[in-house]
């Protein structure tokens, strides 16, 4: 079950312009131009990791500590965690995924892409 929610997580991250994925502390991490924007891994069940508008990592958490949570190491740099199950809504998934490139990838490539994408639905 891990490697086709891994699967599902990694055809949102990889679709995003220059997304790659590495290998990294033994997790799946996303990167554009080399920085991290997403980190997939867990022990005992699948977890994303990804940054957050400030404000955010508190709100979620105490809407649904269940399903989010601060993660280690980037939780105090304001980064989500997000438990993956049998009622992961992936639409929510791919919005803080989108979110977390568009912290993360050059403000130039994002310009690009939400101008591709807003041409693509006229």
């Amino acid at each position: 079950m891990q490697e086709a929610l891994l699967d599902r997580l990694r055809g949102i991250c990889l679709a995003l312009p220059e997304a790659t994925e590495r290998e990294t502390w033994g997790e799946a991490t996303f990167r554009v131009r080399e920085k991290i924007f997403a980190m997939a891994g867990g022990e005992s069940s699948l977890a994303l990791s990804c940054k957050a508008p400030a404000g955010a990592q508190e709100m979620l958490i105490e809407a649904n500590p269940a399903r989010f949570f601060k993660p280690a190491y980037v939780g105090p740099k304001g980064w989500i965690g997000v438990r993956f199950d049998d009622e992961t809504d992936w639409e929510e998934v791919a919005f803080l995924v989108r979110q977390s490139y568009e912290m993360t990838a050059p403000k130039k490539l994002v310009k690009e892409w939400s101008s591709r994408a807003a041409q693509a639905t006229e």
